[in-house]
């Protein structure tokens, strides 16, 4: 009897995959009592931390140590300069966020920025031409906070999400420096077409750019230029030129309900 698709049995683990993308994020930004503390902790958390990754590194390049080595190797060192983008993308959100109090209220309670974490870090393995890991990556996040960020996407810094719940950034995206994107927000492509996959599919976003809730953007020739304020709920498919204000005028009619005598037909 036949069981479903069967998968071969040296991939990427699932639950693996999702443990240490947690560990990195808690890696990046640690919780010690004491300098001291974090000396020992942070040395045993790399160790830990290069082992896993080496395990599921030889599940995408398979038999190739020397290449395995190579991405390690690149991998942590780019974390620190990673980590400095990350606290500057908390710093943009703490400036502009009237709700967020300090830095570590925004890096531990934010989706937003756990989600932009994430994606930093699987965007170096992207990078480095590593299949499924970073989508898995990508994917952990995705399911703890509603937004999904492709690794492949090139994302400028600092970057700031609020609220995030539904936010899409498709593969090929291009998002400029000190860009802000509000819940619901599509950057995606115009049409899903497999033959579309080595071209550039979703749109260029321009510096200092803020895309209100619900907007979608599409389209690999559409670039929304710097300075841009796209409103909310606005369908976008072609190109916006720098410093402009695009939004609805569909007009909201507030009446007395007690001198309102139209009829109301509820379809659900």
């Amino acid at each position: 009897m036949y069981q479903g698709y069967i998968l071969r049995k040296n991939l990427p683990d699932h639950k693996v995959v999702a443990a240490f993308t947690d560990k990195l994020y808690q890696y990046l930004f640690p919780l010690v009592e004491n300098e001291e503390d974090f000396l020992i902790t942070h040395v045993n958390k790399e160790i830990d931390l290069k082992l896993t990754l080496n395990s599921l590194l030889t599940t995408c390049v398979v038999n190739d140590k020397t290449a395995i080595n190579l991405i390690l190797n690149n991998f942590f060192d780019l974390l620190p300069a990673t980590a400095e983008k990350l606290v500057n993308d908390a710093q943009f959100i703490l400036d502009y966020d009237p709700a967020a109090k300090t830095l570590e209220e925004i890096i531990l309670s934010y989706p937003g920025f756990y989600a932009i974490a994430i994606y930093r870090m699987a965007h170096i393995l992207y990078e480095q031409n590593i299949s499924i890991l970073p989508r898995m990556m990508s994917e952990q996040a995705h399911s703890k906070t509603g937004i999904d960020i492709n690794a492949g996407a090139k994302i400028g810094f600092p970057f700031f999400i609020d609220h995030g719940t539904g936010i899409v950034v498709g593969e090929t995206t291009v998002i400029g420096n000190y860009v802000k994107l509000y819940q619901g927000v599509t950057l995606g492509a115009l049409a899903v077409r497999k033959e579309d996959a080595a071209i550039k599919r979703h749109p260029t976003i321009e510096d200092n750019v803020v895309i209100y809730a619900g907007s979608t953007i599409l389209g690999g020739d559409t670039t929304v230029g710097h300075d841009c304020i796209i409103g909310g709920n606005t369908w976008i498919t072609q190109s916006i030129p720098s410093f402009s204000v695009v939004y609805h005028t569909a007009q909201t009619v507030v009446k007395d309900r007690r001198d309102f005598n139209e009829p109301i037909n509820f379809i659900i």
